[in-house]
């Protein structure tokens, strides 16, 4: 039986975000279950394929993925991001769910784990434009993103941190919650959606986002 709605759409969503002393340095970095960031995306009955975790701190945030079930490899190349396999990212610092354009708060960041560099095998991290916006967030500079990865026999295990200087107007200290979505984009396995999927404009429209909110304890 089909749905006329989409069951996420009838929800605001908002999952904890825990802070952590380190998220990165130039060893990996075990998030903790406590870490995982639920997906709402198995309510339209999608599959869930990779395990997401996030943490934060006054520097940034930082976020691992773990794709598994793939049977072929990832496909990934640096030019062509949006249409890769890998995870894509959105954060509004000011946490404005009720605005269909995006401001000059709102991010929107992709991270492969292969298809960069001369041989098309290092991970690659860029900032994307947000269609539509009123404003578009300040350029990150060269190399500011963090990203590395491990790729595995049936996927692979991504590690990314987006610090603080690459968020416009990030103050955990003022603004506890931000806006937030993500999706795992894979041409074997299929999308991954944080809530809502690709029958909205997730990508453009911040009101289909849901809210993280900046935990301590």
């Amino acid at each position: 039986m089909s749905t006329v709605l989409s069951p996420p759409f009838l929800f605001r969503f908002s999952v904890p975000l825990r802070y952590r002393e380190k998220i990165w340095s130039d060893k990996s970095l075990a998030f903790g279950e406590e870490y995982r960031l639920q997906s709402f995306g198995h309510l339209e009955g999608r599959r869930q394929y990779a395990d997401i975790r996030a943490a934060w701190n006054e520097r940034g945030i930082a976020f691992s993925v773990d794709v598994t079930g793939k049977r072929q490899a990832a496909w990934c190349r640096e030019s062509r991001a949006v249409e890769s396999d890998g995870l894509q990212i959105w954060i509004d610092t000011r946490a404005t769910n009720n605005v269909h354009r995006a401001t000059k708060f709102c991010h929107r960041y992709v991270f492969l784990p292969t298809g960069g560099g001369h041989s098309l095998r290092e991970p690659a991290a860029d900032q994307l434009l947000i269609n539509r916006a009123r404003e578009n967030a300040k350029p990150i500079r060269p190399g500011e993103l963090r990203i590395r990865s491990l790729m595995k026999a049936d996927g692979y295990f991504l590690e990314c941190c987006v610090p603080a200087t690459a968020l416009t107007g990030y103050d955990p200290s003022e603004y506890d919650r931000i806006g937030f979505y993500y999706a795992v984009m894979d041409r074997e396995l299929g999308w991954q959606n944080f809530s809502v999927g690709t029958q909205f404009p997730f990508d453009e429209d911040p009101s289909t986002w849901g809210v993280c909110e900046l935990v301590r304890d």
